[in-house]
């Protein structure tokens, strides 16, 4: 699997250029705009199932590790002639940007590709929220099989009447 790198020449997401990250060749390492950070960059690390976020404020290093699942949803945002493909997240400056076109019909394109990898609510520019696309299911064809410790023990029946000894000598150890 491919690595997307800050440093293969592209530019970084919210540069102002028409920028797409893919979906389907995650994990993906790239730079966006952070108006609080030190150096007005930081650094974001997107998995299938979590995000690294490093930056550095006031001269202090900070990553953090936010779930997928605890981000609001995937959302656009109209910026002058440009749409904003968001990670959208509580805390807005959690939200991720994950790409920035002039042309709608790629925006929306992505956006239904990004809700459906990360199963995640659509957000409408109007805040208008659509259902998630439904998770995968993972099937194996053992699954529903007895595990093979289940397998070495006889099971007994629950319906059965249990046996009771009455007027019988009690073994015990000799003294």
């Amino acid at each position: 699997m491919r690595r997307q790198t800050s440093s293969n020449g592209s530019d970084p997401v919210g540069s102002g250029r028409v920028v797409r990250l893919d979906p389907l060749s995650l994990p993906v390492t790239f730079d966006a705009h952070d108006y609080r950070a030190d150096d007005q960059i930081r650094h974001i690390e997107l998995h299938s199932d979590h995000v690294f976020i490093r930056r550095c404020v006031s001269g202090m290093r900070m990553s953090i590790e936010v779930r997928i699942s605890d981000f609001v949803g995937v959302g656009i945002r109209d910026d002058d002639d440009q749409q904003l493909l968001m990670l959208e997240h509580r805390d807005p400056s959690l939200s991720i940007p994950l790409g920035v076109s002039n042309d709608p019909g790629a925006v929306q394109a992505a956006w239904r590709l990004w809700s459906a990898t990360f199963s995640l609510p659509r957000i409408d520019v109007d805040g208008t929220i659509a259902a998630p696309a439904p998770r995968r299911r993972r099937s194996h064809p053992l699954h529903s099989r007895r595990p093979q410790f289940l397998l070495r023990r006889r099971g007994g029946d629950p319906y059965a009447p249990l046996a009771v000894y009455r007027n019988e000598d009690e073994i015990t150890a000799p003294d």
